[in-house]
């Protein structure tokens, strides 16, 4: 198997969608910051921004989750 093939079955694999999760949950830390300054600033539009920012981090993560309970996750934890 090709490096290249390697890679791509890397995305679909459980520790792919593992480390997928936590680069997107990681981005979580970069919005509640930029939702921080926003309301410290009064800056509505930023606000707004950083709402669908972390709308788009939950929708990534369900997504995610639910490729993990695809793959056959049997971890306790996970449900």
């Amino acid at each position: 198997m090709s490096a290249l093939n390697k890679a791509k079955g890397f995305k679909k694999s459980k520790s792919g969608t593992y480390l997928s999760m936590a680069g997107t949950a990681f981005g979580a830390f970069g919005v509640a910051k930029q939702i921080k300054k926003a309301r410290a600033e009064h800056d509505t539009l930023r606000l707004i921004d950083a709402t669908v920012s972390a709308v788009a981090i939950v929708t990534g993560l369900a997504i995610l989750y639910r490729e993990l309970k695809r793959l056959g996750d049997d971890d306790v934890l996970l449900g």
